[in-house]
């Protein structure tokens, strides 16, 4: 059988741009609980609007495949502040069905991760730039 990463890696950037995609549009115009976190940690709740770069615009861009390195690196970033920010408590627990109670987040985090040290491959917007 033929090896075909660039077919993988589009597979994997529309899996993990496209999950989080969910997320961000379900936060539109709601990101209110976000600020309120913030605040409790005294930053500033203006921050919160970060999530719109983070789980948006770094999704639609992994997606597409535009600077995809670039958008893995602010993804991973958000994927780690929202992993500290509103599930420290979680880190070290395991759910009831023996999995790690953040394993979507570590999923998330592992996608992206591979994504910025793999780039997004030839069928991408752009494959070109040091970037993608």
């Amino acid at each position: 059988m033929n090896k075909n990463t660039d077919l993988g890696l589009l597979i994997l950037r529309i899996a993990v741009g496209g999950l989080m995609l969910l997320h961000g549009i379900a936060k539109i115009g709601n990101t209110s609980f976000i600020g309120g976190m913030l605040t409790e940690k005294g930053l500033p709740s203006f921050l919160s609007y970060g999530v719109y770069i983070t789980e948006i615009v770094a999704p639609l861009l992994i997606i597409a495949g535009f600077r995809t390195r670039l958008s893995a690196a602010v993804f991973v970033f958000g994927a780690f502040f929202a992993m500290f920010l509103a599930h420290s408590a979680q880190l070290f627990l395991i759910n009831q069905n023996g999995g790690w109670e953040l394993e979507l987040l570590g999923l998330y985090i592992s996608g992206g991760l591979t994504l910025f040290f793999t780039g997004g491959g030839k069928m991408a917007i752009s494959s070109t730039n040091q970037w993608d």
